[in-house]
């Protein structure tokens, strides 16, 4: 549930013309990443993670996207911290 939740945020900023190119296409990775069923989920959402803290360190995004991927980054924290739970 929570990975479709975070996978329809990334798509809101993926799609708003009014970001970047370069960060759309990396949102666009991130999500790839976070729905790459070949890997551990640890190991997903710890390159989404990485990913998308790139991103809100760059100068061109806007301040409201910048939000939205902390955001993003907060829940992917409390799935990683749940996952470590359950291991």
């Amino acid at each position: 549930m929570e990975t479709k939740a975070i996978n329809k945020l990334l798509d809101q900023i993926r799609d708003d013309r009014t970001v970047p190119r370069n960060i759309r296409a990396s949102v666009e990775e991130a999500k790839a990443h976070l729905n790459d069923e070949k890997k551990d989920i640890a190991v997903r959402i710890n390159s989404a993670i990485s990913l998308l803290d790139e991103i809100s360190n760059d100068s061109n995004i806007p301040l409201y996207t910048r939000t939205q991927i902390w955001n993003i980054v907060s829940m992917l924290e409390v799935m990683n911290e749940r996952h470590k739970e359950k291991v």
